[in-house]
C-alpha cells in the first residue's frame, strides 16, 4: 500500500536579476534536416565492438511534405484534402476521364 505524499513546497523563480536574458544564444538550427528527409537517408552506427549498424530510411509511399507558406493555410490533412477536392472538382470532366484511362 502507497502512502500518499504530502505536497512539497515549489520554490518561486529563482533566477537571478543579474542575468541578462538578452545575452542568451539560440542553439541550433530548427529544420536543418528537413530536406535529406524528404528524399532519403542512411543512419550509420558505430558501436563499441567495431559493428557497424546500417539503417535505410525513406518516406512512406504517399507521403506529402508541404512547404512552411503553404502549411500556415492548411491547419491539418482534413483541410488539404477539401482544398484538393475543391480544385478537381473545376478540372473538366474530359481531362479526368483521360487521366484515369492513362492510369490503368
Amino acid at each position: 500500500m502507497k502512502k500518499d505524499k504530502p505536497p512539497q513546497d515549489v520554490e518561486s523563480d529563482t533566477l537571478r536579476p543579474e542575468y541578462d536574458l538578452s545575452q542568451l544564444v539560440q542553439v541550433g538550427e530548427r529544420g536543418k534536416y528537413h530536406k535529406a528527409l524528404r528524399k532519403r537517408y542512411t543512419r550509420v552506427v558505430q558501436h563499441k565492438d567495431g559493428a557497424e549498424e546500417i539503417t535505410h530510411f525513406r518516406p512512406l509511399p504517399g507521403t506529402v511534405h508541404l512547404d512552411p507558406d503553404v502549411r500556415a493555410y492548411f491547419p491539418d490533412s482534413e483541410a488539404v484534402n477539401t482544398a484538393l477536392r475543391g480544385l478537381i472538382a473545376l478540372i473538366p470532366a474530359r481531362q479526368r476521364a483521360a487521366r484515369k484511362q492513362k492510369k490503368k
